[in-house]
């Protein structure tokens, strides 16, 4: 305005009101673009997050790949081991059966001139006419056990770990395995300057006769092996209305508390020898606890150093079978104390000639007459060119053409007669066992000892 112009009101009101009006849509201006500048930084954070996911599956998908591909991998490789372990699991039966085929073979081998020499050493005493002499004998016979003890065991732990040996369960009349224990046992408690009590009894058992036998046959010569002076006692307790405990007792220097367990393992020895200085291989005990697993019989140790020990069998105790029980080797003895085999004629069927010659050696010094073949035909034959039955037959079971047993059917039908007969064997199968026992013959295990196989003969013969 100039000069004297004057502003009116409405014109100052109309200019506010404009003025307000623009505030206003500056302010609704700014509203709207901080809404849209949300939109954007959210639309930005959007995409932003998803090309974040993107990438993150992108990573993920890599990742399982990866995954997939090692899992294949490794699938692949499980298969071809699975595939190498089947081969070889075969390749271990197999090796398995062959050494099972060889166990069989090799104790056959190794007893032949374990027997042999048994034999020839009982003919060899027999002529020993010096108090030297006999000793020397003596001595001899001494390593043969421990080597007859040795070879046992070593062919039991395998034919118990191959699963060869398994036990076969029957009523087991106790007494005549401990009174023939007994009888095998006393000599050496004499040597000893030892007192051997075993005592009676008239119960049965339910067990394997041949596992039970090895089981006491090695407590009992554990115990007199360390005992010095005093005694060893065997004796039967009843535990309950089923159950048997069969103890051996000894008086020698007794078992640490710490070497309870570790003198069942194989190859321990303990800290101290025993008195005599005999050395053995520590696996009597093994053999002891692995045929009592076997046959789910528990052994029990109770030792005081100093004062002795007492091994326990526990055995599950049964009636006695209806059948009446086979005669024993020790009754055979007592009936055949008086021999009873003069002049009498013994076929001796053996396809091993050191055996053969050996065993007719020895019953030569029974006043027997002994005639020898190597298999059935030539003992038919034999028997034909002097014209005389044989009173006897002593036939090994495993001949180079058939076997003893088959061989002894042959002459008995040939004869016509059942002549007596004892087929003898290194073979610890038990189907040998059975088929003899079919026939109804006697059985004897090499090395035969020969007291037990003169025994046998009168009882058979008397």
């Amino acid at each position: 305005m100039t000069g004297g112009d004057v502003a009116t009101p409405s014109a100052v009101e109309n200019e506010a009101a404009r003025a307000a009006a623009l505030e206003l849509r500056i302010a609704r201006l700014e509203k709207i673009n901080g809404v849209l500048m949300d939109r954007v930084e959210q639309g930005i954070d959007s995409q932003v997050n998803a090309f974040s996911l993107f990438q993150t599956a992108i990573g993920l998908e890599r990742q399982v790949r990866a995954r997939t591909d090692e899992l294949t991998h490794t699938l692949r490789a499980l298969e071809r081991a699975n595939r190498e372990l089947v081969r070889a699991k075969e390749v271990a039966e197999r090796a398995d059966r062959s050494k099972t085929r060889f166990l069989a073979q090799a104790g056959h081998d190794l007893m032949q001139p374990l027997n042999a020499a048994r034999l020839t050493l009982s003919a060899l005493e027999d002529v020993q006419t010096t108090a030297e002499g006999r000793g020397l004998v003596r001595k001899v016979e001494r390593g043969l056990v421990s080597i007859e003890g040795l070879l046992r065991t070593l062919l039991d732990i395998s034919r118990l770990d191959s699963g060869v040996m398994v036990p076969n369960i029957a009523a087991v009349a106790l007494g005549e395995i401990l009174a023939d224990l007994a009888a095998d046992f006393a000599p050496v408690a004499a040597r000893r300057g030892l007192r051997l009590d075993v005592v009676p009894t008239g119960l049965h058992v339910a067990t394997d006769a041949t596992m039970l036998t090895r089981i006491l046959q090695n407590l009992i010569g554990n115990a007199l092996r360390y005992t010095e002076r005093g005694r060893v006692l065997v004796g039967v307790r009843r535990i309950g209305g089923d159950r048997l405990r069969i103890d051996v007792l000894d008086t020698g220097q007794g078992v640490p508390e710490d070497q309870h367990r570790a003198i069942f393992e194989e190859f321990h020895r303990g800290r101290t020898a025993a008195p005599d200085g005999e050395i053995g291989l520590g696996l009597g005990l093994s053999i002891v606890q692995r045929l009592a697993e076997a046959l789910e019989h528990p052994i029990r140790l109770r030792s005081t150093v100093g004062r002795g020990s007492v091994f326990s069998v526990e055995v599950p105790r049964c009636a006695a079978p209806s059948h009446a029980p086979a005669v024993t080797s020790v009754e055979a003895g007592r009936a055949g104390q008086g021999w009873g085999l003069a002049d009498a004629l013994v076929l001796v069927i053996d396809d091993d000639r050191d055996v053969r010659e050996a065993t007719v050696e020895l019953i030569g010094h029974w006043s027997c007459r002994a005639i020898s073949a190597a298999d059935g035909g030539e003992a038919e034959a034999r028997i034909a060119a002097i014209g005389q039955r044989p009173d006897i037959v002593v036939a090994d079971y495993h001949l180079a053409r058939g076997t003893g047993l088959d061989a002894i059917l042959r002459l008995r039908r040939v004869w016509g007669e059942e002549v007596p007969a004892v087929v003898v064997t290194a073979d610890p199968a038990r189907e040998v066992e059975e088929l003899v026992a079919a026939e109804g013959l006697e059985l004897l295990h090499k090395p035969v000892r020969p007291a037990e196989l003169r025994a046998l003969m009168a009882h058979l013969l008397g």
